[in-house]
């Protein structure tokens, strides 16, 4: 036996155990049924489709309380989104590998505007928020709003009139359709930011804003 074992490379405990049929099995409870979780969880993500799974699984034991049943823990709706491939992609901090390649400025003045904001600290520990509106011609600081408080679509509202009315004076209607330039912000993209920033369009005939800002 000894001969044989060591040729094969093998164990002479696991033959043993084998030729007595005294091999051990598997001990714990058998694997939960993961039709219902999952049915659960791509109900959550369905709405949110950012969260991850310990979003999903703080909502899945809130629902559950309310219900008065138990509720999964963290470690199996993990294994269950994995295994389903509903887990985030994680960031790696690798660069991003989306193409830039569009070309902002212009050749004159007035066809394209663009926004951004920044922040000063003071040294009473408040912090000035600034909007400001710049040519992407001439690179030109056309307007800017200051404020202590967050930036607001009523602070973008004043910040596109002031632009327009330091270019052009007190104008009902532009000659032609002037681009604005903006990024994620949430002043930007709230949904009464963006009923503003439609009536000025309309009002003023700025252009739309350029895809993908």
């Amino acid at each position: 036996m000894k001969t044989v074992c060591e040729t094969l490379g093998v164990a002479r405990s696991n033959i043993a155990a084998r030729a007595t049929g005294s091999l051990s099995r598997a001990r714990g409870r058998p694997p939960l049924p993961d039709r219902e979780l999952v049915e659960d969880i791509n109900a959550i993500i369905a709405d949110m489709p950012t969260y991850g799974y310990r979003r999903v699984h703080a909502i899945l034991r809130r629902n559950a309380r309310k219900d008065g049943r138990p509720w999964p823990n963290a470690k199996r709706v993990y294994r269950v989104m994995k295994l389903h491939n509903l887990l985030l992609v994680r960031h790696t901090g690798a660069v991003d590998d989306r193409l830039h390649d569009g070309q902002v400025a212009v050749e004159r003045s007035n066809i394209r505007w663009c926004s951004d904001g920044f922040e000063i600290g003071c040294d009473n520990k408040e912090k000035v928020r600034v909007a400001f509106a710049l040519d992407c011609c001439d690179r030109e600081a056309i307007a800017h709003v200051a404020t202590t408080e967050g930036i607001k679509s009523q602070d973008v509202q004043d910040l596109v009139i002031t632009a327009v009315e330091n270019r052009f004076g007190r104008i009902n209607m532009l000659s032609e359709p002037i681009e604005w330039l903006t990024d994620n912000g949430s002043c930007f993209i709230a949904k009464d930011g963006r009923g503003v920033r439609q009536n000025i369009q309309a009002r003023l005939r700025l252009g739309k804003p350029h895809p993908g800002c």
